[in-house]
């Protein structure tokens, strides 16, 4: 991972960004490696307004204006591809308060992480369709919570169709094999079923809307050896920031693709955006999905005592204390390897913002849409779309 520079003061990162965006002094073409505007895509659903994958969520984001919206696929006990983020529903589904379901709560290991809740290789597609969704986030709107059920894999892609017809634009999807490693060691792989689906929805193809996601290149990489040929991503994750520096940290599940872990490769996903790294991901995809904190980090302010300063004073240390970073090289990087470049994730809560935001969500689209990424993960679609509105006007398009 390249080394980050030392902290700007938030005057001098929106000067080095007001001289530096395209169209600061005259009206110039995208930079994006395509030349077309950065795509919005809708992270989970509208997931910042209803609770996550569900087809509540996607069709709000739809109706917020989504280019994109993307979906984590995991398998049911009966071989259903479905739309959640973790095998354990725990997290984001009702199921603990299903008293039906309370024998099957057990602790194992996912990608190394140790876990307790109700892991969704133990129900049927009709268990899990009797379970609502619940917003993952205790600063989002909780009166939803179990009203919406799990969507399935299907269910979306006809959804796509209709949508595709009722608005006129072409609505992509952002399908993510998650955790397929885990799930192959289980007897249920998903890669199969997922490209079974994308030929009879007559997805399969490079110019086709939709694109093909996962943080284990081993899966991209069966996909595409078995005759996959949609757009496909690699996802490049990161645990956390340290304060001091702005340096990317590690940690399990987090720190590498699980498949490197179980052959004993010592590599972090930092490895991922050399231009190594870059190169090899080129060989078997088409763009990459890094955490945000590739491309700007953050750092701190240190106290005397060493630690970092509670800034605001509200009793935590997270991204409202610390400012903005130069940003590294890293979209350059890729689109000189010939990838595109989505990252993750976008979201207006103001503990995620950093100082230089000013509390204003937009400034951050702003500051990775200068640097010419071709996308962004977002769990607020409309905040996304505004911003890149207000881009698109400074650079006279």
């Amino acid at each position: 991972m390249k080394p980050f520079a030392t902290a700007l003061t938030a005057a001098a990162t929106l000067a080095l960004a007001a001289c530096a965006m395209p169209g600061a002094d005259s009206a110039k073409g995208l930079i994006t490696l395509d030349g077309k505007q950065p795509l919005v895509v809708a992270h989970r659903g509208a997931s910042g307004y209803l609770p996550e994958e569900t087809m509540e969520a996607y069709a709000r984001a739809v109706e917020l204006g989504a280019d994109v919206i993307e979906m984590d696929l995991l398998i049911t006990k009966d071989g259903v591809l479905v739309a959640r983020h973790d095998p354990n529903l725990a997290i984001s589904t009702d199921v603990a308060s299903h008293p039906e379901f309370a024998a099957r709560k057990k602790t194992m290991k996912v990608d190394g992480e140790t876990q307790t809740g109700w892991f969704i290789q133990d129900f049927t597609l009709a268990e899990v369709k009797t379970l609502g969704g619940i917003s993952t986030d205790a600063e989002r709107p909780q009166q939803f919570n179990g009203k919406f059920k799990v969507a399935t894999f299907q269910e979306i892609l006809d959804f796509q169709k209709l949508k595709t017809r009722e608005t006129g634009r072409a609505i992509a999807i952002y399908p993510e094999t998650k955790n397929p490693t885990w799930f192959r060691d289980m007897g249920l792989p998903l890669e199969d079923k997922l490209i079974a689906m994308i030929n009879a929805a007559g997805l399969n193809s490079k110019t086709a809307p939709i694109y093909v996601q996962s943080f284990e290149p081993g899966s991209l990489k069966y996909m595409k050896s078995k005759g996959l040929n949609t757009k496909l991503i690699q996802l490049i994750d990161g645990d956390g920031i340290d304060m001091k520096t702005g340096a990317m940290t590690y940690a399990i599940p987090v720190d590498r693709p699980y498949e490197w872990a179980k052959a004993g490769d010592a590599r972090t996903f930092s490895a991922m955006v050399t231009p190594a790294g870059l190169a090899e991901i080129k060989t078997y995809a088409d763009g990459i999905g890094p955490w945000k904190r590739y491309i700007i980090s953050v750092k701190g302010t240190i106290g005397a005592d060493g630690k970092p300063v509670d800034v605001n004073k509200d009793g935590k240390i997270n991204d409202a204390d610390a400012t903005s970073i130069t940003p590294t090289t890293l979209v350059a990087d890729a689109h000189k390897a010939g990838l595109f470049v989505h990252p993750f994730t976008f979201r207006n809560e103001n503990r995620r913002l950093p100082i230089d935001y000013a509390g204003d969500p937009k400034n951050e689209y702003l500051a990775y849409y200068r640097l010419g990424v071709d996308g962004v993960f977002t769990d607020f679609t409309d905040t996304a779309i505004a911003a890149r509105t207000t881009y698109m006007r400074e650079i006279g398009r």
